[in-house]
């Protein structure tokens, strides 16, 4: 079964700071907000939502065929795609554009603030999903704006069922647009915050977004995740990792394990399962594409 991933392809520049950012920003002056963090450590990864699925569906054996779009800078990490097994004939290359990059700057607590140019994502809405390529299942991660809306509908008129994941790109979309995804999608997956803002926007509780789709998951990082299904919502406990060193990609680690587990004609609950191992293993790694399983 062929999986697509339509979803962005980025560079991570990932630095960390050694102290916690509660302790450097004054809540009395935020109208006025001007703070500077020393960061000793940078790094640069290979990531983006589309990326990093793909690396671990690639892990677990499955195939992984993402739709993205990557600038004029990204041969190498189109390479690095070919060397893992990912078929990569659905990546388009703009040359007027950087490959979207994703600058993150980590504090001693694992709490992350984030700046994104998009680059060549913002044309990735030039890609159509393709119909005659094997393709069984999907999702719609994160990507440009107009990209999420068009893959989505495109998929739903195939009839190709799909996990929407709307994260960092939650905000883009009003309620009446959020509700659009819900009703298109077979399955929707978010994390707590994200699962608060979806209400919020669509005033649609927890329990009615699980009652449009087959199933709703809702990770909560170390504590696992809750699953709505069938009419019932089920806590799948976490896994404790083994080090905690970076949370980069840990939830895109957690989706190739759902779409591999739903490709499998797993349960909702089984795919949990695996996915909080892939979180544990893959938060034990800087990056998120670094992690291996044995």
């Amino acid at each position: 079964m062929s999986i697509l991933i339509c979803g962005s392809l980025a560079f991570d520049t990932i630095m960390t700071f050694e102290g916690r950012f509660a302790e450097q920003i004054l809540p009395s002056q935020l109208h006025i907000l001007n703070v500077s963090f020393l960061v000793p450590g940078m790094r640069r990864e290979y990531g983006g939502c589309a990326g990093n699925i793909a690396y671990g569906l690639r892990q677990l054996g499955s195939p992984a065929v993402p739709l993205a779009m990557i600038g004029n800078d990204a041969s190498d990490y189109l390479a690095r795609l070919q060397a893992l097994g990912v078929d990569t004939r659905f990546i388009g290359t703009t040359a007027d554009n950087y490959t979207a990059q994703a600058m993150i700057m980590t504090d001693r607590d694992n709490n992350q603030i984030t700046a994104f140019h998009p680059g060549a994502m913002a044309q990735a809405h030039e890609n159509r999903v393709p119909t005659a390529a094997g393709i069984q299942l999907a999702i719609v991660a994160p990507d440009g704006r107009d990209a999420m809306i068009e893959h989505a509908q495109q998929l739903a008129e195939a009839g190709i069922p799909f996990v929407f994941d709307p994260g960092q790109g939650l905000p883009m979309f009003n309620g009446e647009e959020l509700r659009r995804f819900i009703d298109q999608a077979s399955w929707v997956a978010v994390n707590d915050y994200e699962g608060k803002m979806l209400s919020d926007r669509t005033g649609l509780s927890l329990e009615q977004i699980a009652a449009k789709v087959k199933g709703l998951v809702v990770t909560l990082a170390e504590h696992g995740c809750d699953v709505y299904e069938g009419g019932a919502v089920k806590r799948v406990p976490g896994v404790k990792a083994t080090e905690v060193v970076d949370p980069t990609g840990c939830g895109d680690a957690f989706r190739a394990a759902l779409l591999h587990g739903l490709s499998q004609a797993w349960t909702l609950e089984r795919c949990a399962e695996l996915g909080n191992r892939m979180g544990a293993l893959k938060i034990a790694r800087r990056g998120g594409q670094n992690y291996q399983l044995t």
